[in-house]
């Protein structure tokens, strides 16, 4: 049974594979979207920053940034906290 149940889920994984092969665009071929043409035509007027990723990065996305930020320094802690007793 396991076996059975093992070679749907592989066929399964396996068409979702083939499938997302298929649909996915041409390498290098850009997307477009109307958020880009907004980015590029106010990042500067808004934000005030000269570059474009670093307004969209810092002020459009400050928050997720932020969260970003707090997961890395967690991570980083809890390493941290997880070496301090190990001792040569």
């Amino acid at each position: 049974m396991k076996k059975i149940i093992f070679g749907i889920a592989f066929i399964i994984f396996f068409s979702f594979l083939i499938v997302s092969a298929i649909n996915m665009r041409t390498f290098g071929e850009p997307t477009y979207s109307e958020m880009d043409d907004y980015f590029i035509e106010n990042a500067q007027s808004e934000t005030g920053a000269n570059n474009v990723v670093t307004s969209v990065v810092f002020d459009y996305r400050g928050f997720d940034t932020l969260g970003e930020a707090t997961v890395l320094f967690t991570a980083v802690v809890g390493v941290v906290a997880l070496f301090r007793g190990v001792k040569k």
